[in-house]
């Protein structure tokens, strides 16, 4: 398995992590392209920059980040404005050679009649087979549904739709086993995420936490009380075990370090990258 980071967790410019990636001696990393200073808005000039700096650092990029916020894909009205702009990520992808956009997708209704699900089916396939007629795969990130919802979803779209497994989104919000849903879920995992932390209130609505993100975003996230993200090996995610699930299942792919929250980001990612080699070699 391949190490990353998303290069937004260093609070920093991309262009800075990335050099901080290189400096890391990771094998790549994940950028979020939706907008700011990377995204589907850039020039031809910024673009051979940006891979230039890539090569130049020794990086590929494991995936692009294509998370719009909001409510996902989940609002009906929304969607064809939201499905064009995934197919501009994908593009660059495709240009940059990422063969995985990871994206949240709204929470999906567990009950397939609720009229939620096929407005969030009718989007993802749309993006899907668009991906997947590009060589692309658009991985749905685990969030507020449990393993056996989300793997349902998958199959019912037509293909190009995977799964970006982030262990601790199941073990702080749904407490969905990590290590159960590699299993179920191993057909579509394309991408994972590297992110640790605890679930603090069992009767917590999953549902209620990701739409208050929807309306406040990381901000919102961070400040629930429900659960807490640590630093890696510092929360409930059993690494021993999702690790050998991993490489179990044959999964070859990233394992892409995520911090969303602490005052020393840089310190903590380094400390991530040591704890996670350190395991691989034991499994």
């Amino acid at each position: 398995m391949k190490i990353g980071v998303i290069t937004d967790c260093f609070k920093k410019s991309h262009e800075e992590g990335i050099i901080l990636a290189s400096e890391l001696k990771l094998d790549g990393v994940q950028i979020y392209a939706t907008t700011g200073e990377f995204s589907p808005d850039l020039t031809k000039e910024e673009k051979e920059r940006y891979k230039k700096l890539l090569r130049d650092n020794g990086l590929v990029v494991s995936a692009l980040c294509g998370d719009m916020g909001g409510y996902g894909f989940e609002i009906e009205k929304d969607n064809p404005e939201r499905i064009e702009k995934t197919k501009r990520i994908v593009d660059l992808a495709v240009e940059f050679g990422a063969k995985v956009v990871t994206t949240h997708i709204g929470v999906i209704p567990s009950d397939k009649t609720n009229p939620r699900y096929a407005v969030m089916l009718d989007a993802l396939t749309k993006c899907g087979l668009y991906a997947k007629e590009k060589g692309v795969t658009l991985a749905i990130e685990t969030g507020p549904e449990t393993a056996k919802t989300l793997l349902s979803f998958v199959e019912d779209t037509k293909g190009g739709v995977g799964v970006n497994l982030d262990p601790a989104n199941f073990t702080m919000v749904t407490g969905q086993d990590a290590v159960e849903a590699v299993y179920l879920l191993k057909d579509y995992i394309v991408h994972t995420h590297v992110k640790d932390g605890r679930r603090l209130d069992e009767n917590q609505n999953p549902t209620d936490v990701y739409h208050a993100f929807a309306v406040g975003g990381v901000d919102a996230l961070n400040a629930c009380k429900g659960f807490t993200e640590l630093p890696i090996g510092k929360g409930d995610v059993d690494w021993d075990e999702y690790l050998k699930a991993l490489k179990d299942i044959g999964y070859d792919g990233f394992l892409t370090i995520e911090r969303e929250c602490g005052d020393d980001p840089v310190s903590d990612i380094r400390l991530a990258v040591n704890y996670i080699k350190d395991k691989l070699k034991t499994i």
